[in-house]
């Protein structure tokens, strides 16, 4: 690659930056329902009082309260399996443009659900926004990965999990009661995810279809040409036509493979369950219940101004993810997961410590700050990048899009069961509760540390090669078409 394989242009900028609109939009209705729990709790309150003329019971609200929560992660779920569906028919762009649909039928619901006296209206519309957002993360890494030049693909990719951190930030800062998270605005608060779907409606016609898509797919040589020309600003794509050529021979070549497929076939297992852990580490950790539930953890914990602590971590979250961003090619994948899920475990128990001592040593409650920005900073230097793009380095051409899909569904299923459980738990184990991540937390470090190899610097092919080795040392015969689809570079 030449240097112009280095050089990042206003359209490839451009390009890059509408699509993360999307990750954005992830990350800010993960972090909105945060801050203003209880003027919503209150909203809920109301209008069952209304209807029913009595007070919501303290089980109907902690059970409505959830739901709210934790029905985003329902649509996420359904939203990242679909991927396949949107991408192959219609494009990487198109569809980022399509699902922008379902972003303005959710801020409409959640927007006029006070309006309307309906808490239903609120519920369905956290579902419909979960299915954008699930569509999303499986959008986003792709379309960017695929505009990308080979040599900043790693820098631009990670460029996702920023968008998600700075909208979760976004969403805090405008969670203040003095800002929207107050009795009167808190439904623009939740309804303003229209305001970035409709910036996305109006650049993403300005940005080009995937090269990728227009060849492999599509096989529009000329079109794939043009627009790398534009993104490229140079007349000279030679190198990039030769590779994506190059993929899309491989690709002929390689047989698809069903999700069906992936779980039967034992030449597959060690990089599923790999994939499937690694995600799980990501959402098991206790991230969730600190983004969802941290306003009201400081509360606990005494802390003067609990919302601002939450920007607080926001803000912690942000800089560690930039902070991943420079150090993820030097010190390797395998290397910052293990530092962060261990750093992780260490500030849940210093969190656990801080929340029960509480009541005899005031100063505790300024541990626990401390304690929950560590453990924000970790989940950001290892378990909250690397599992969303160290999946596709497991897995060649052929049963990539599928694993994708296992790994997305299993991250969303997760995220759903920590936003669902988390309070029922809290109520049941008190300031105990982060005593299970961290049992979980360690787990996951000692899978990471025996079953996960580095693959840094390492081609998809080297990666896919040592699986290989791993399963032909197994009793089981592969057929060669199996063999090729694993690692299938080398066929080449």
């Amino acid at each position: 690659m030449d240097s112009d394989g280095k050089k990042v242009t206003l359209p490839l900028l451009l390009a890059v930056g509408t699509a993360v609109i999307g990750s954005l939009q992830f990350g800010y209705n993960t972090g909105v329902i945060n801050a203003p729990q209880k003027i919503i709790e209150t909203f809920l309150n109301e209008t069952w009082f209304d209807r029913y003329e009595e007070p919501i019971t303290k089980s109907s609200l902690t059970s409505l309260w959830s739901v709210a929560v934790a029905i985003f992660s329902v649509g996420g779920i359904i939203g990242s399996f679909s991927v396949g569906l949107f991408v192959n028919r219609f494009g990487r762009r198109n569809s980022m443009l399509m699902v922008n649909v379902l972003a303005f039928l959710a801020a409409a619901l959640m927007g006029f659900s006070k309006m309307g006296g309906s808490w239903e209206m609120l519920i369905i519309g956290r579902f419909v926004i979960g299915l954008y957002s699930g569509l999303s993360t499986g959008f986003v890494p792709m379309y960017v990965g695929e505009v990308a030049p080979t040599a900043l693909r790693g820098a631009l990719g990670t460029l996702h999990q920023l968008g998600i951190v700075v909208g979760i930030l976004i969403a805090q800062v405008f969670g203040l009661e003095s800002i929207m998270g107050n009795r009167t605005l808190w439904p623009f608060l939740l309804g303003f995810t229209f305001i970035p779907a409709l910036l996305q409606c109006i650049l993403l016609p300005l940005c080009p279809e995937s090269p990728r898509f227009l060849l492999i797919n599509r096989n529009e040589e000329n079109k794939a040409k043009a627009v790398l020309k534009k993104l490229r600003k140079t007349t000279d794509v030679t190198a990039d036509m030769k590779e994506m050529k190059e993929e899309s021979r491989q690709m002929s070549r390689e047989k698809k493979v069903t999700i069906l497929e992936l779980f039967r076939s034992p030449l597959y297992r060690q990089p599923l369950v790999i994939a499937i852990t690694l995600q799980l580490s990501q959402q098991l950790s206790g991230i969730n219940a600190v983004f969802y539930y941290s306003t009201s953890i400081f509360e606990k914990a005494e802390v003067p101004q609990p919302v601002y602590a939450t920007i607080g971590a926001g803000v912690v979250n942000t800089a560690f993810t930039v902070v991943s961003l420079f150090v993820v090619e030097r010190a390797g994948r395998r290397t910052l997961h293990l530092v962060g899920l261990l750093g992780m475990a260490g500030s849940a128990v210093l969190m656990t410590i801080a929340m029960a001592l509480l009541d005899q040593v005031k100063w505790m409650s300024y541990l626990s700050i401390v304690a929950i920005f560590a453990f924000v900073a970790f989940f950001e230097i290892g378990p909250g990048p690397i599992p969303w793009f160290i999946v596709a380095e497991l897995f060649s051409q052929g049963p990539r899009p599928s694993a994708v899909a296992v790994a997305g569904f299993s991250n969303w299923t997760a995220n759903f069961i920590v936003g669902m459980c988390f309070q029922y738990v809290e109520e049941l184990c008190g300031p105990y509760v982060f005593i299970i991540f961290t049992i979980l937390l360690l787990g996951f470090f000692i899978f990471t540390y025996f079953r996960v190899p580095e693959t840094k610097g390492r081609t998809f092919d080297e990666i896919s090669a040592g699986f290989r080795q791993s399963a032909a040392a197994g009793v089981e015969k592969h057929s060669p078409e199996e063999l090729n689809s694993l690692g299938a570079d080398s066929q080449l």
